[in-house]
């Protein structure tokens, strides 16, 4: 009797013991307290795990995928006990409310919320703050979270770019004083290249909603699209000399932003300034961060239904543990901290109150969409092989955007994006047709529409990405109904060979495909030539720029010649004829000295302080994850001894080159392309070349548009009294805001092969070029050459008869210039099989 009685207390001390746990902290799981250092992504993930194993009734954790250094990427959703088992039917009839499921929703239905921290690496702070933010909603004692989780499903991505942070939180801990030196000047407040803001390859994950070009982007709107949140909010840091900024937003606003998207901004505005006002902080709100461009983190859920919205913290990658600012208060990680809790617990209290405004709004909105969709056209067509319409139609699958395809030949009238022009067009059979008349009606049209109607011209990113001219398709506006099937018959076979053993492959150069199927048969040793010239062979017509892989030259591979070319132009949907002849009925014989053997070159391209991080990270990116070519990244830090002759191409993406290409290097940058050398220089790094000796650039300056200028100051007196309100709306009259022109080319050039006579480029400079007396004028703007976007009025003219892409010979080496980046934020698909013509075709 007395085991049995000291064993029924033992375990009424355990069922005590355990009735007395409480869930650990942040600064209890940590060891320290939050804002006293930076917590590693790792320790990050442990805690975020932990909460979920504590509260199983209240959170729930998934990994949705991992980012190019192999971290987990996570979502922890928030619930109610009620609502937590039953997330997954939450989600269908969320979807049911918008159209993209069929069937009436079931049960009670609570707005969803999503919270994105972490855009950013190196604004780090929303990563402490989400930790605080999570303990207070699974805390079983919190009686407000508990009240807020009635009306609300909460998701939380705890860190969006993992691979940034952790780059900039182990290199802070390695530079700073212990606890942090508040002094501007101490080196912890100094980042080194490439800092910590973009991911991995050094893209902007901020700007990469819409494109979906990375990885974290990608296995993230997978998620997103399941969902379709009626509220979204990612939280961001900007300089630590401001304070806080909340919505409302700045204009200008995007036309098709609702009225209700836009006064329920105020609403959650005035959320956000009961927490700040009440603690006594600074914000502010209605300045600099607007709503425009569509791939933001608040533009993007913004189109696809949402209220979204952009959190500032004052900080970044500058503030560190502590910063003393220009005022004299010091601005501490557990200051920023504080605030980004406050607008979280702002946010999730407004929707949750708000929740059946927002639910019966969400509803609305897709209604319209599907019966009432917003904007002049109603179609858009896009023609059957043109262009990249195969990488577009991925792209629409992975949008969520609903399309078909022509049934009968018919024709209607419409846009001619090509043109500029209303005509008549021929419709025929498998044209791919997007209607707006669906769920994703809004972001079609923001994504289509030939023209993006600007309110305020004082905007913070591009003004133009039309689709059909970021993927040079053949497109076309209407603005009526066009009757479409919603699938494509199959089609005949890309290749149709009969001949077991033909004298030659023949494959087209039209998009990066074929690119791509080049580089494979560089990689396993298959010679490739190419028609420098349009030729006809056995009734068929092949434009300049045709691969053509012989047999005579691949002897040694035997017949493992035809199984390698037939399966790789399979792979890469890459049209594949055969013909039993060397001889070509116009044109030149495949014997012939215009018919150039393509050596695989050894591509090396700079990094390093000076370049753009962007710039370089979008090059890298190409060559690793969209051609898997093999390219040596070289670093301006030991440049200067690196032996050049190894390498066949060398890349300098936009930059300043001063330091790196002083006198003495540039030298031998020079003597190594004069021994057959290619160099590729964008942007800025053309620039730079501009005017030196021995290459043929040179900068354009506005001549007539600078004596305009002179002559009207000159008649007017008053003209430099200007006012001080007014210098930033001055100063955009100066600037390009990424605007498309079409731009002329020489497509008998190597540089142009796959290209007809123009090419829509996303401009972003006014600092162009002279045609070149010496030197090949590839790509140029003419009169009247612009398309869409704003452009400044003092630098019209310098866009007019200017060059865009060019080469010059130097010695038995080629010089590349490439005042466009054809490789822009990884989504300009039409400037990639230029650039991959700069890199494999120019100078073979």
């Amino acid at each position: 009797m007395k085991r049995l009685v000291a064993l029924a207390f033992v375990l009424l001390s355990i069922q005590v013991a355990f009735a007395q746990q409480t869930i650990q902290t942040p600064e209890q799981f940590l060891g320290y307290k939050l804002g006293k250092q930076f917590t590693t992504h790792a320790r990050i993930v442990d805690y975020v795990n932990y909460l979920a194993t504590q509260a199983p009734n209240r959170m729930k954790v998934q990994e949705y995928g991992r980012t190019y250094e192999g971290r987990p990427l996570m979502l922890a959703y928030i619930a109610s006990d009620e609502n937590l088992p039953r997330l997954e039917q939450i989600r269908e009839n969320n979807l049911r409310q918008a159209g993209i499921q069929n069937g009436a929703v079931q049960g009670a239905q609570p707005a969803i919320v999503w919270l994105s921290y972490n855009i950013h690496g190196n604004e780090s702070v929303s990563s402490e703050a989400v930790l605080q933010v999570l303990y207070d909603l699974v805390n079983p004692d919190n009686a407000q979270a508990k009240q807020w989780l009635q009306n609300s499903v909460v998701i939380l991505d705890p860190c969006v770019n993992p691979d940034g942070r952790e780059r900039y939180v182990q290199w802070y801990k390695q530079a700073s004083a212990q606890g942090g030196n508040a002094m501007p000047y101490a080196w912890e407040h100094w980042e080194p290249w490439p800092g910590g803001r973009p991911n991995h390859y050094y893209f902007d994950l901020n700007r990469d909603w819409a494109w979906q070009t990375q990885i974290e982007s990608k296995q993230r709107m997978k998620h997103y699209n399941n969902w379709l949140p009626q509220v979204h909010a990612d939280f961001h840091e900007m300089g630590p000399e401001s304070p806080y900024y909340f919505s409302p937003a700045a204009k200008p606003f995007h036309e098709s932003i609702t009225p209700w998207q836009r006064q329920f901004q105020n609403t959650i505005g005035d959320y956000n300034r009961q927490y700040f006002d009440q603690n006594n902080w600074l914000y502010f709100t209605r300045e600099n961060f607007d709503l425009f461009y569509p791939s933001y983190g608040d533009t993007w859920p913004t189109f696809n239904g949402a209220i979204g919205m952009t959190y500032e913290q004052g900080g970044s990658g500058r503030a560190g543990l502590a910063y003393e600012k220009q005022d004299g208060d010091t601005l501490t990680l557990v200051d920023r901290i504080a605030h980004h809790v406050a607008a979280s617990e702002a946010t999730i209290k407004a929707t949750s109150e708000k929740a059946d405004q927002l639910k019966q709004e969400f509803r609305k909105y897709y209604e319209s969409n599907l019966k009432k969709p917003a904007g002049d056209y109603k179609t858009f067509v896009i023609k059957n092989g043109s262009g990249n319409v195969g990488a577009l139609t991925e792209y629409l699958n992975n949008q969520g955007i609903q399309y078909g395809y022509v049934g009968k030949n018919t024709s209607a009238r419409g846009f001619n994006y090509s043109t500029g022009k209303d005509e008549s067009v021929k419709l025929t059979e498998n044209d791919l047709v997007i209607s707006m008349y669906q769920p994703k009606s809004t972001l079609v049209k923001v994504l289509f529409e030939p023209h993006a109607n600007l309110e305020d011209s004082v905007t913070y990113d591009i003004t133009s990405w039309a689709l059909p001219y970021a993927y040079g398709v053949q497109a076309y506006a209407v603005k009526g109904k066009v009757d479409a099937r919603a699938t494509k018959p199959a089609e005949a076979a890309a290749q149709s060979i009969t001949t077991a053993k033909p004298y030659a492959y023949l494959a087209r150069w039209n998009n990066l495909n074929d690119l791509k199927l080049l580089t494979e048969l560089m990689k396993q040793n298959v010679k490739v030539r190419m028609a420098e010239k349009t030729f006809e062979t056995e009734g068929q017509k092949y434009e300049a720029g045709t691969l053509i892989i012989t047999r005579t030259g691949n002897e040694r591979l035997g017949d493992k010649l035809d199984a390698t070319v037939r399966d790789l132009a399979t792979k890469y949907g890459a049209t594949l004829t055969a013909t039993t002849t060397g001889f070509v009925s116009s044109g030149a014989d495949f014997g012939s000295g215009s018919v150039r053997y393509l050596k695989m070159p050894k591509v090396a391209v700079m990094s390093g302080e000076g370049v753009s991080p962007y710039g370089f990270g979008e090059v890298w990116h190409y060559f690793e994850q969209q051609i898997g070519y093999p390219v040596t990244v070289l670093n301006t830090s030991y440049f200067s001894n690196v032996p050049l002759h190894e390498f066949d191409v060398l890349i300098l993406p936009t930059g300043n080159y001063s330091r790196v290409l002083n006198e003495q290097t540039l030298e031998q940058v020079k003597n190594w392309v004069r021994g057959g050398g290619k160099l590729i220089a964008m942007e800025s790094a053309a620039g730079f070349l501009a005017g030196k000796k021995d290459f043929n650039l040179k900068k354009k300056e506005a001549e007539e548009d600078a004596k305009e200028k002179t002559d009207k100051k000159q008649k007017d007196p008053y003209a430099n009294l200007r006012a001080y309100g007014d210098r930033e709306r001055e100063a955009i009259q100066e600037e390009v805001q990424g605007s498309v022109f079409r731009v002329n080319l020489d497509k008998t050039h190597p540089l142009a092969f796959g290209y007809g006579n123009t090419y829509f480029a996303l401009v972003r400079t006014s600092d162009l070029y002279q045609f070149m007396e010496e030197g090949w004028n590839v790509g140029v703007l003419k009169k009247d050459n612009y398309t869409t976007g704003f452009v400044g009025s003092g630098v019209k003219e310098k866009l007019k008869d200017a060059l865009v892409l060019g080469t010059q010979n130097m010695g038995r080496g080629q010089v590349v210039y490439m005042g466009d980046n054809p490789l822009f934020r990884g989504f300009w698909q039409s400037g990639k099989l230029m650039f991959g013509n700069a890199v494999f075709v120019v100078g073979q």
